[in-house]
């Protein structure tokens, strides 16, 4: 065997050596992409949660976000700064799902879920009011997106999810039983 030989049958090992790294490099960014988007996925749900599972557990904040939602001057100037509270720590847990989103980290069948949800609390009067009063804590991207979300001819909240009340966008009179 000559020297020429050896060489490019070591030459042919380490070409072979590297597309093996090349692909098994390939496979771990594709699963640890989708270990991050599986993470991702359950920050989102995880960070909503954190919000409104206070709703859940106390029935005054539960009253006052519901009629917050619908009736802001219903509320006293204490109740009121209490739904601020809440509305922008559930407004920033759907920008941080949105992020999510933009940036690839969201399937688009959860996203179109977390949407659908977003579209119908940013159209209740209680959240839209505070998103025109405090524009600047929300990223552009964020507010764009707000923008977009068409008007809702049925906009469903925890005030109205149950047919207890009027459910057409903008109302949250009573339906007599």
């Amino acid at each position: 065997m000559n020297w020429e030989a050896i060489n490019a049958g070591s030459q042919l090992v380490s070409s072979i050596a590297v597309v093996l790294s090349v692909l098994y490099l390939g496979i771990q960014v594709r699963r640890s992409t989708r270990v991050a988007k599986v993470a991702a996925q359950d920050t989102a749900a995880t960070a909503l949660r954190d919000v409104t599972k206070p709703f859940m557990e106390n029935a005054e904040l539960s009253r006052i976000w519901r009629h917050g939602l619908e009736d802001l001057e219903s509320l006293s100037a204490e109740e009121q700064a209490r739904f601020f509270h809440a509305a922008h720590q559930f407004l920033k847990a759907i920008e941080t799902i949105h992020f999510h989103y933009v940036y690839g980290l969201m399937d688009e069948q959860v996203w179109q879920g977390w949407r659908n949800l977003a579209l119908h609390y940013v159209a209740t009067p209680g959240l839209a009011y505070y998103l025109r009063r405090r524009p600047e804590v929300f990223s552009k991207r964020f507010l764009k997106f707000v923008e977009t979300l068409e008007p809702l001819k049925e906009r469903l909240t925890v005030g109205n999810l149950l047919g207890q009340e009027n459910r057409r966008a903008g109302s949250s009179e009573r339906v007599d039983q």
